[in-house]
């Protein structure tokens, strides 16, 4: 008897998010077959120039577009960002600074801040 070791793959879904691009924005090919790991780390390694341009043009996924502004998935949702945005929108909004972007930048630096410092009090108790 032998061994054989099946190739692992993922849904095009799962890729998509690994590469940080929004599923609808990749070729046809990409969303209609199984990427296998090694095709992955392929992508990853030496990506492709239709990967390049959505990663540099978009359009981005949510939580893409939440880090480049800053704000978390749910303060875009309740920002109404609902859909995903190109670089070019993205940085319109940056410029523009609406006052829930604002609001929403203001949390999220809060929040990172109290998790720093439960980080430092847990490293000094546990120390």
């Amino acid at each position: 008897m032998t061994s054989h070791q099946s190739t692992q793959t993922m849904k095009p879904a799962t890729a998509a998010k690994k590469l940080g691009v929004y599923l609808e924005a990749t070729p046809a090919e990409f969303r209609e077959g199984a990427v296998s790991r090694a095709e992955l780390n392929e992508l990853q390694a030496n990506p492709p120039q239709w990967l390049q341009d959505l990663r540099r043009n978009g359009p981005h996924p949510r939580p893409v577009v939440a880090a480049k502004l800053g704000v978390s998935i749910a303060g875009l949702a309740r920002g109404g960002v609902t859909e995903p945005l190109t670089t070019e929108q993205i940085e319109t909004l940056k410029q523009e600074s609406p006052e829930w972007l604002v609001r929403e930048r203001a949390t999220q630096a809060e929040v990172r801040k109290e998790a720093a410092r439960v980080k430092k009090k847990n490293a000094e108790r546990n120390g």
